[in-house]
Formats: C-alpha cells, sequence, structure tokens
C-alpha cells in the first residue's frame, strides 16, 4: 500500500490508549486497531476528522505517502 496510516505513532505522542480514543472518537476498538495495524484499505473523512480533534494534529500527521518499489 502507498499510504501509510501513522496512528500508532500519534497514539504514542499523546500517550493514549486505543479504547479511550475509541470511546473518544465512537469508533468500534476493533475498526480502530484495523486503521492503527495499517490493515484497512480506507478511512472515512469524518473518522480522520474525529481523530485529527482527538489527537490535536493534522491529517498528513496520521498519513504519508511512501513509494510503492514493487511497481
Amino acid at each position: 500500500m502507498m499510504i501509510k496510516i501513522n496512528l500508532d505513532v500519534m497514539m504514542a505522542k499523546r500517550k493514549i490508549s486505543l479504547n479511550t480514543l475509541s470511546d473518544t472518537i465512537g469508533i468500534t476498538p476493533a475498526n480502530l486497531s484495523i486503521l492503527k495495524n495499517e490493515k484497512g484499505k480506507a478511512i472515512r473523512l469524518s473518522t480522520l476528522d474525529a481523530l485529527c480533534k482527538a489527537l490535536d494534529c493534522q491529517p498528513g500527521d496520521l498519513l504519508e505517502y511512501v513509494e510503492d518499489e514493487s511497481i
């Protein structure tokens, strides 16, 4: 995948647990874990908005473009 989700990094920087963040933004821990472990295929803009608000960050802090070397 060419877009890397740095949710785990931001959670560590903000010292917030998966369950606390899940409760704060209203997403299930299972779905948040999928994003955290980079297993997701898509992210809703409303979810990205809620994550940015809860983690006090910008979308670019959570999403990173990484060149796909297999192409």
